[in-house]
């Protein structure tokens, strides 16, 4: 092997490279999807394979993330997420100028679970609604979340949760016309392999992880809820509001 052909880079490298350049300059921003694998193919001529070792060198540097089905995205800017007595995961993502979504995955109702009963204070073997799910900041996975709410104070929520875009609506379709954040607890964990399916990152990579416990006016708790968000997408905010 001549000293030449020892130091030109791998075909893959130069096309990161390329592309790495290209975000960087605003050709692709925060939030554009890439072209498709069969696309860059042809512009560089190589096969996909080697296309795909680049957007996976991509990746594991944050620059881009793939979404299954969808395709390879920029990463956006980390979401400013204020925590404070008025926590509405809406309002910040929007706040932000980023598009809020969620998927639930789990909504029923059962007896609560013990950690459930003693944050909400309810009787052993009271029933409440959990509610699981994903919610997203312009369709990117921000946060895994899983709620308790009291079920015989909001007998119709998870009906109210299937058509109303948030949790405060639903909540206030249901008489609560507000409530406050009586205490949040932060901790830094790593992602197991089902997490980080959810969130699309690496299993062990940052999340941060916040249980709270949500109030009405008279300080009843009316939520216990924890969230998983992604580490490398948001920047949590301690505010006190």
């Amino acid at each position: 092997m001549t000293p030449t052909s020892a130091a030109k880079p791998a075909l893959w490298v130069t096309i990161a490279e390329t592309l790495a350049t290209e975000i960087g300059e605003g050709l692709y921003r925060p939030g554009d999807k890439l072209p498709t694998e069969a696309e860059l193919s042809v512009r560089f001529g190589v096969n996909r394979h080697t296309v795909r070792h680049a957007l996976s060198s991509l990746s594991e540097r944050g620059t881009v993330h793939a979404r299954r089905g969808a395709g390879v995205f920029v990463t956006a800017q980390p979401t400013l997420y204020q925590l404070g007595r008025r926590v509405r995961f809406h309002q910040n993502v929007l706040t932000a100028g980023q598009t809020p979504s969620r998927r639930i995955t789990r909504a029923e109702t059962c007896p609560a679970p013990a950690q459930d009963a003693e944050m909400l204070r309810l009787p052993a073997g009271a029933a409440v609604h959990l509610v699981e799910g994903i919610s997203m900041a312009d369709g990117q996975p921000l946060a895994v979340f899983r709620s308790a709410f009291p079920a015989e104070r909001f007998p119709g929520l998870l009906e109210a949760m299937s058509r109303e875009a948030s949790v405060t609506a639903a909540l206030s379709a249901c008489g609560l016309a507000d409530y406050t954040r009586a205490e949040t607890r932060l901790t830094a964990k790593l992602a197991d392999p089902v997490l980080a399916l959810a969130l699309q990152i690496k299993p062990g990579g940052p999340v941060l992880r916040t249980e709270a416990v949500n109030v009405d006016g008279e300080g009843v708790p009316v939520e216990h809820g924890t969230t998983w968000f992604a580490g490398d997408r948001v920047t949590l905010k301690v505010a006190p509001d």
